[in-house]
C-alpha cells in the first residue's frame, strides 16, 4: 500500500497519512503569533511550571550538544541555555542548543525572542520534519521535544529518529499532554478541552479550529504506559514518567545505551 492509500489522524478526523504533516503545518502557521499568549491564557500559567520542572529533571550542563524539536517558540532552549550557563567554569565548553521545527513560522518568533534577549550564541535554528530530522547519525547529547510529539504523523518514526541523531550515552526526554488520573478531574478536564478551549481560540488567537485540533489530538495522543513502551521498542533503556498535574501532562525519558 501506498502511503497516498494510507490513513492517519489528525484530531478525530481520518485523513491521508501524506496530507497531515501539511495540515499541522498550517495549523502552527496559524496560531504562531499568539501561540506564547495562548500558552499562557490555557493553562493560567501552569505551562511555564511544567517547563521548569522538565528542565530541573534535564539538569542541562555545558560541553553538550541539545537538539529541541518541535521547539520553535525556543521556551525550551532559552532554558536549556540558562541552567547550563550556571555550571560554566574556565575552559568549559557552552553549552550548544538546535532548535529544530516543522513550521518556519513558529521557528522565526523563536529567533525572534532570542534577538529580544540578546542570545546570539549558543543557538542555531534548522526546519525539519521529527520523522526525518536534517542532521547526521549519532551527533546529539540530549534530544528533548515538548508538546511536539503527538503532532507528528507517526510517533513510532519520530521516537526511532530520535535514536538516531543520538550519541551512545544520550538521553531522549519528552514533555506532553497526557491521561488524567485522577477520579472525576478528567471529566472537568474534558468539559473544559471541548468547550472553552475552541472558544478561546477563536476569540483570542482567531482560529478556533485549531484550538479544537488541539484538545483531540490530546485525546489520541498514546497513555503514559503505552509511550514508555513504544520508547523501550525502539531501543530505549531505563524508561521511566513522571506525572505533572495529575497526568495532564507528563514527562518520559530514556537513554540510548
Amino acid at each position: 500500500m501506498t502511503q497516498d492509500n494510507e490513513t492517519t489522524h489528525f484530531g478525530f478526523q481520518t485523513v491521508k497519512t501524506a496530507e497531515k504533516a501539511g495540515m499541522v503545518r498550517e495549523v502552527f502557521d496559524s496560531v504562531a503569533p499568539r501561540y506564547d499568549l495562548m500558552n499562557d491564557l490555557m493553562s493560567g500559567g501552569v505551562h511555564r511550571l511544567w517547563k521548569d520542572a522538565f528542565v530541573d529533571w534535564l539538569d542541562p550542563r555545558p560541553g553538550r550538544d541539545y537538539l529541541d524539536v518541535a521547539g520553535g517558540t525556543a521556551d525550551i532552549a532559552f532554558r536549556i541555555l540558562n541552567r547550563a550557563n550556571r555550571h560554566m567554569s574556565v575552559g568549559t565548553r557552552p553549552a550548544n542548543v538546535t532548535v529544530s521545527d516543522i513550521n518556519y513560522e513558529m521557528l522565526s518568533v523563536g529567533r525572534n525572542r532570542a534577538l529580544d534577549r540578546g542570545l546570539v550564541e549558543g543557538l542555531s535554528w534548522v526546519v525539519g520534519d521529527a520523522e526525518h530530522l536534517p542532521l547526521p547519525d549519532r551527533s546529539m547529547d540530549v534530544y528533548t521535544i515538548a508538546f511536539g510529539l503527538r503532532n507528528v504523523t507517526n510517533i513510532d518514526n519520530a521516537i526511532a529518529d530520535a535514536y538516531r541523531v543520538l550519541r551512545p550515552g544520550g538521553k531522549m526526554m519528552i514533555l506532553e499532554f497526557s491521561r488524567v488520573v485522577i477520579p472525576l478531574f478528567d471529566q472537568l478536564y474534558d468539559t473544559y478541552s471541548f468547550k472553552v478551549l475552541p472558544l478561546m481560540g477563536r476569540y483570542i488567537a482567531h482560529d478556533e479550529e485549531a484550538y479544537r485540533y488541539l484538545a483531540e489530538s490530546i485525546r489520541r495522543f498514546p497513555p503514559q504506559d503505552e509511550l514508555a513502551q513504544r520508547m523501550a521498542a525502539k531501543g530505549f533503556r531505563q524508561v521511566r514518567y513522571r506525572n505533572l498535574s495529575g497526568g495532564i501532562a507528563a514527562m518520559h525519558t530514556g537513554w540510548r545505551l
